[in-house]
């Protein structure tokens, strides 16, 4: 489980499905209202107090996107406390363990992983090329180069294949296409595995 803060009402949670497999907790969970899914969420409020600060109190706007083969990404927004709202649903005594949250869930197909070298990216590039009709997009974000692959109608060994060889020279990234179009620099827009094949032969 990775936290970190993107400002100071909003943190983001990497779950891999390691994190989710030893909680007993399957992917399909995730949608549903159970005492795991509660626990697993309690959890990361305390990691996430504990590691940043970041208080949990009052409501919460809650994103969970699900990410193929890397896990999942929780997004945690603290909103403003409505003094006017009725605090009869819970007394006191109870307050400390309900989260007032309102969550959104999202599918996301897009394979996204992280590189730190550029020698790691074009090898990676070099062994994918054949499995892919498309290339995917290159960003720039906090240092690293990070390539978003759309899975257009692989078959599941190429699939496969594919997640093996990213996993192998980089690690999967939680960082959202919303994040990377605001914070981060494309530098290649199009096919860039086939780009990279091309100018760096």
């Amino acid at each position: 489980m990775k936290i970190e803060r993107l400002s100071q009402d909003k943190i983001r949670i990497f779950l891999t499905f390691d994190d989710l497999t030893e909680r007993g907790i399957q992917k399909d969970d995730m949608w549903r209202e159970i005492p795991k899914v509660h626990e697993l969420f309690s959890e990361m409020m305390d990691q996430a107090y504990s590691e940043l600060g970041f208080d949990p109190s009052g409501p919460l706007a809650v994103e969970v996107f699900a990410l193929p083969a890397q896990g999942m990404v929780v997004i945690v927004t603290r909103g403003k406390l409505d003094l006017y709202a009725s605090s009869d649903a819970y007394d006191d005594n109870e307050a400390e363990e309900v989260y007032e949250m309102e969550v959104t869930l999202e599918q996301s197909d897009l394979i996204s992983y992280s590189f730190r070298d550029f020698e790691d990216l074009l090898r990676v590039s070099k062994v994918i090329n054949p499995l892919l009709m498309e290339g995917g997009t290159l960003y720039s974000y906090k240092g690293k180069y990070i390539l978003q692959l759309e899975p257009v109608e692989l078959e599941e060994t190429k699939y496969q294949a594919l997640i093996a060889v990213l996993s192998e020279f980089g690690e999967a990234s939680s960082v959202t296409l919303a994040v990377l179009e605001e914070y981060g620099k494309t530098i290649i827009a199009d096919d860039a595995v086939k780009v990279l094949c091309h100018h760096f032969k």
